[in-house]
């Protein structure tokens, strides 16, 4: 089952440094743009993915095509794609170890969701991490990062 309740989501959100968000727009008007940099100014080290724009900078960290370029262990998969596609987004989730995935808000693949729990995942779905900290009132993770 994903996680619903407000302290699986804390938990997982107050355990996480690095997350790998799926779907970064360079476009500031674009929601995954406004989210990735309210990640890091909690104190994530958030890690752009985006085959259409690979090799730029968003908020000063370079974009990779895909997460097994990534090289370093992630906490957190954040998708912000379409349903249908976030199926391949968590199955290589699984494949480069991430320790959880989650799907945005509108974002829901219970297959997908099914295989992560099975690969021992984590997995939130329909749902917003910037939202959160700000409801649950969450502390920063550490400190600020560049943007």
């Amino acid at each position: 089952m994903p996680l619903t309740t407000d302290i699986e989501i804390a938990e997982l959100l107050n355990s996480a440094r690095t997350i790998a968000l799926v779907g970064i727009s360079d476009r500031p008007d674009r929601p995954s743009h406004e989210v990735m940099q309210t990640l890091q100014h909690h104190g994530y080290r958030v890690i752009p993915v985006n085959p259409q724009i690979t090799g730029e900078h968003v908020h000063g960290e370079y974009v990779w095509a895909s997460l097994d370029q990534i090289g370093e262990p992630i906490d957190i998969v954040d998708i912000f794609r379409n349903s249908e596609a976030a199926g391949e987004v968590v199955d290589a989730a699984i494949a480069v170890g991430a320790k959880a995935v989650w799907m945005q808000l509108g974002v829901i693949n219970a297959a997908a969701a099914a295989r992560a729990e099975a690969a021992g995942l984590k997995v939130v779905m329909n749902n917003c991490p910037k939202q959160e900290i700000a409801r649950l009132a969450l502390p920063p993770v550490g400190e600020p990062q560049p943007s």
